[in-house]
């Protein structure tokens, strides 16, 4: 099949996602023009005049984590920022440089191996090769493709059965990732009066753990292109590792302009989701985000989406309404919730009026 035929719409999604090629598969290609369903529309497209090179997000050391300064710079961050970087964690450097390369070497694979993870034919519904956002239902896709994989610690069976080239690398990563993301939650809704997350509570802000290894080819045309639109996660928190190629664009507090993430070696980027600022009752900001591709490199990273469990229910809490404060939420179903999200391509900060009294 030619690219000018692939390129037709129709083709192109069944090229994309029934027969798992994905934009790899397009690249591979040897394509030399984007195709028109990855065109962005002039509004959608990053303004480079709206870059605000002389802000940044806070990088936080995080090797005291005790201390009560780094919860005070943390729950400051999600509060004014939405975004922030930490730096001394404790995962070591080859931790995060493996499930890096991890990242690449799944993609290197042959269509015919990555094929073997799409929906319909992976030994197991704990991952799957996905492309784009939510291709099916999106105007326009993005320029990536993504392995998904839902981590539970006790689940050795299922793991078992994820790619051998990147498996233990995404296990290892997890295995030192989990404990700092139970020390952030702990930090956060401290600052919202929960003095301690019970089963019930780490059912809403962590019964479901994504980590995703997603990868976006070098592209003919990025300015034409997205690696992600503007959008909000649906999370808790989403902590992402990002390589050293950079892309990632957040919204400043206070006005139209978009912030660089440059990659910071060793740091990995948090950030805040609807679901606690839904909790927050909006003292913590789910930041708009979206990313860019490059033309002459492929860039990984590596986020984990810590998100409540299908069946939580959240809302606002009791301890943040205690002193009188009006709801500005109702409480929803989480998989009601996300299944929204998903039903649409990104749309910015949209999600969130779905939840909205």
């Amino acid at each position: 099949m030619s690219i000018a035929e692939v390129s037709e719409s129709s083709d192109l999604i069944d090229f994309l996602v029934n027969k798992g090629n994905g934009v790899k598969g397009l690249c591979q290609m040897g394509l030399e023009i984007v195709p028109q369903k990855f065109i962005q529309p002039h509004e959608e497209r990053l303004d480079f005049t709206q870059i605000m090179s002389s802000e940044s997000i806070p990088i936080i050391d995080f090797s005291n984590f005790n201390d009560p300064k780094v919860a005070e710079s943390i729950c400051d961050a999600a509060e004014k920022w939405g975004f922030f970087q930490i730096v001394n964690h404790g995962i070591p450097i080859e931790v995060l440089e493996n499930v890096i390369e991890a990242g690449h070497k799944f993609f290197e694979l042959s269509v015919e191996e990555r094929r073997k993870y799409l929906k319909e034919n992976s030994p197991t519904p704990t991952v799957q090769l996905k492309t784009s956002f939510s291709p099916l239902a999106e105007k326009v896709l993005e320029w990536k493709d993504y392995l998904f994989h839902i981590y539970d610690c006790d689940d050795d069976e299922s793991s078992k059965l994820w790619p051998a080239v990147s498996k233990d690398q995404v296990l290892e990563y997890m295995k030192w990732a989990k404990p700092i993301i139970v020390k952030l939650l702990e930090v956060l809704l401290e600052k919202l009066n929960v003095k301690k997350i019970d089963e019930s509570m780490k059912s809403v802000v962590m019964g479901t753990l994504i980590v995703n290894l997603i990868h976006y080819p070098m592209c003919p045309s990025p300015e034409l292109t997205a690696g992600a639109g503007r959008h909000a996660d649906v999370s808790s928190i989403t902590m992402l590792l990002q390589d050293d190629v950079g892309g990632l664009y957040v919204r400043e507090p206070k006005g139209d302009g978009w912030i660089h993430v440059p990659p910071v070696e060793g740091a990995l980027v948090i950030n805040i989701g609807d679901v606690l600022q839904i909790m927050s009752n909006d003292r913590y900001k789910s930041v708009e985000h979206r990313v860019i591709v490059n033309a002459s490199r492929n860039r990984v990273s590596v986020p984990i989406f810590v998100n409540p469990a299908p069946d939580a229910v959240f809302g606002p809490l009791t301890q943040v309404l205690q002193n009188g404060e009006k709801p500005l939420y109702k409480h929803v179903v989480y998989s009601d919730y996300f299944n929204y999200f998903f039903s649409k391509g990104h749309e910015g900060k949209q999600t969130i009026e779905f939840a909205k009294l």
